[in-house]
């Protein structure tokens, strides 16, 4: 299953550009496999051949020229050639990346076979046809894939299910962009943008202590992604996004914060943490995403191809609250064969948050063979996780904001996270740089807060120097 391609009606030829070491990208659909056709096949073409046609193809698809890339994708598919995962997975993906849901389910859905050609491609059928609004045979495909069991794949397909239960008791509402088949086809379809974040959220703004604050990151690094996590079952997708972040919402971006900022201090990985905006069409103000399902292998994939240099793990997962108990799942993959090597979770409550917290990033840490960096600034994982990511929620959403990537109204307001950053700033160093970078945002952002007053920070030359800055 590809959520990318609920909301990416076109992919990028181009990041767009963006300060101080973020990196936003729209994010394009996920591929996938079909299955073999009936008739006759011809004889594949060469393999340089094939990848010729299909990159004619996709130059087709971005010149708005359809037909020509359905001709070339049919030569394709009516040769041996067209019975290979990875030849379809390209076609699938390239047309929904376009927004041509149709002709994935015309080229697609005569040709798949599920045990032939497994679950990627399934899936990616399945959301075409709820972007159609074509309950009766996304059920059909969903029964396939269910009879795969893949119990990886069960809680992804009960997503599914839901999805489709929903639209057979509401048959004409319009699929919501952000959930499981609200697939948005077109070119007036809202768009996805991964923003990649590359060093600690709270350093943006003190650059001129780059090499105080940050270890030199030299030699080879295993480079490593911490994706946004899924909010699965949460209520009313597309409302909830259109109102400033909720708890669950900061959470989900904070996680993957909090762990690339501890890796980032580690000798031997170079990190990111990557999170979501959407943008509507017709220049409505864009907003923070919640992601209603798990990543999955394709879009994985997909964040390599944006990534640049390349990813040897990407950490994924989910976050649930159900009456006041929390649950984080992590997923930890191997990029070079896209396989799950380990999963944890972790459990809390209100009153246990600090040490569920605390365990889990130790124990991604020791999984992960971390290790601390030599520095100035000695990097120490926070006693008060629950309130360290509050802290670092706050200031990504002052950051995107900042950057003029969503506008003021889509975050907590900002006296909040003023009080917050404040409350906490003589927990350490890093709770102090967070505080600072936060109150000058705010003042450059936000001119119903007063940002001005004496705050108790840590004491340390560092801080001292850092104040300097902002004075």
């Amino acid at each position: 299953m590809g959520f990318f391609d609920r909301f990416s009606s076109k992919k990028p030829t181009s990041a767009p550009a963006s300060a101080n070491g973020s990196d936003a990208t729209h994010a394009v659909i996920a591929a996938s496999a079909t299955a073999a056709s009936s008739s006759p096949a011809s004889p594949a073409p060469a393999v340089g051949s094939v990848k010729a046609l299909l990159e004619t193809a996709r130059e087709k698809l971005t010149a708005k020229d359809l037909p020509a890339a359905v001709a070339l994708y049919e030569d394709v598919l009516a040769s041996s050639a067209g019975d290979r995962p990875d030849v379809l997975v390209a076609i699938s993906g390239d047309l929904g990346s376009h927004g041509h849901v149709n002709e994935i389910i015309e080229l697609v859905a005569p040709r798949y076979d599920a045990d032939r050609h497994g679950p990627a491609t399934g899936l990616n059928l399945l959301q075409a046809y709820l972007a159609v609004r074509n309950p009766d045979a996304a059920q059909h495909v969903l029964d396939i894939l269910f009879g795969l069991q893949r119990p990886e794949l069960e809680q992804r397909l009960y997503g599914f299910s839901n999805a489709i239960a929903e639209m057979i008791a509401a048959p004409h509402a319009a699929p919501p962009p952000g959930v499981v088949g609200g697939a948005a086809v077109g070119a007036d379809a809202p768009k996805v943008a991964l923003v990649s974040i590359s060093k600690p959220i709270w350093f943006y703004g003190l650059e001129a202590m780059a090499t105080q604050l940050l270890p030199s990151k030299e030699g080879h690094l295993r480079r490593i992604a911490f994706a946004q996590l899924a909010l699965p079952n949460y209520p009313d997708l597309v409302a909830a996004m259109k109102k400033p972040e909720d708890e669950l919402g900061r959470l989900s971006r904070a996680l993957p914060l909090w762990l690339a900022e501890a890796f980032y201090f580690s000798p031997s990985y170079h990190p990111v943490a990557a999170v979501a905006v959407m943008n509507p069409p017709d220049g409505a103000p864009a907003h923070l995403m919640i992601f209603g399902a798990e990543w999955t292998t394709e879009n994985l994939r997909q964040l390599v191809d944006t990534s640049g240099d390349g990813l040897d793990f990407i950490v994924t997962g989910a976050l649930r609250v159900h009456a006041g108990d929390y649950e984080a799942l992590l997923r930890v993959w191997e990029v070079k064969t896209f396989r799950e090597r380990k999963t944890f979770t972790a459990r809390w409550t209100p009153a246990t948050a600090d040490e569920a917290l605390a365990k889990l990033h130790g124990d991604v840490r020791a999984y992960m063979e971390w290790s601390p960096d030599s520095a100035a600034f000695a990097y120490v994982p926070t006693a008060k996780p629950r309130a360290w990511l509050d802290t670092l929620g706050g200031s990504l959403g002052l950051f995107l904001v900042d950057k003029n990537v969503i506008p003021l109204a889509a975050i907590s307001p900002s006296a909040e996270v003023l009080a917050h950053a404040t409350q906490h700033a003589a927990a350490g160093e890093a709770a102090s740089f967070a505080f600072l970078t936060t109150r000058a945002r705010i003042a450059h952002v936000d001119a119903t807060v007063v940002v001005s007053g004496d705050v108790t920070l840590a004491r340390s030359p560092l801080v001292n120097a850092a104040k300097k800055i902002f004075v």
